[in-house]
């Protein structure tokens, strides 16, 4: 007897991940969403930086269904549905250097306290794995600070 009682509603969200040592894999991860039709509750930086050590998902190739260890996430990269940086955010302009030597630009916009606004800070942040880095107003990529190398901060445009 199935009642859905224990269902979690969850949506389908495209991105690109970049995972060690298999490379760029594309499928979706889920999103919860309280209601169908309605915009997801959760966002993907929240799904993967949950503390569980895998993550779901699907692939858009097979369409096969997979669980990927976070550990071995490089970055996951997506579509931005909107870009609107929040009047209290604190914009930081930088540049990392991955292990695999790509170079990834871009600003990391967050409200922070004031106390601890600089970019160290933010890196720094212990409860979080993965950064959001807006590398265009159309792309988020979420950088798993273990694959990063250094980072230098960039003057604002």
């Amino acid at each position: 007897m199935t009642d859905g009682s224990l269902k979690i509603n969850k949506t389908p969200h495209q991105v690109r991940l970049w995972v060690h040592p298999e490379g760029l894999v594309t499928g979706s991860l889920f999103l919860r969403h309280e209601q169908t039709g309605l915009p997801p509750t959760e966002s993907a930086y929240e799904v993967i930086n949950q503390a569980d050590p895998f993550v779901v998902l699907k692939r858009e190739q097979t369409d096969d269904v997979r669980f990927y260890n976070r550990n071995s996430i490089i970055r996951v990269e997506y579509a931005a549905e909107s870009f609107h940086i929040e009047d209290k955010a604190t914009t930081l302009h930088c540049r990392l250097m991955m292990m695999d030597g790509s170079i990834l630009e871009g600003a990391i916009s967050e409200i922070l306290p004031a106390d601890q606004s600089r970019l160290y800070d933010y890196l720094n942040k212990n409860n979080v794995r993965f950064i959001r880095l807006h590398l265009n107003e159309k792309e988020i990529c979420l950088v798993n600070k273990s694959y990063i190398i250094q980072v230098s901060p960039l003057a604002n445009d």
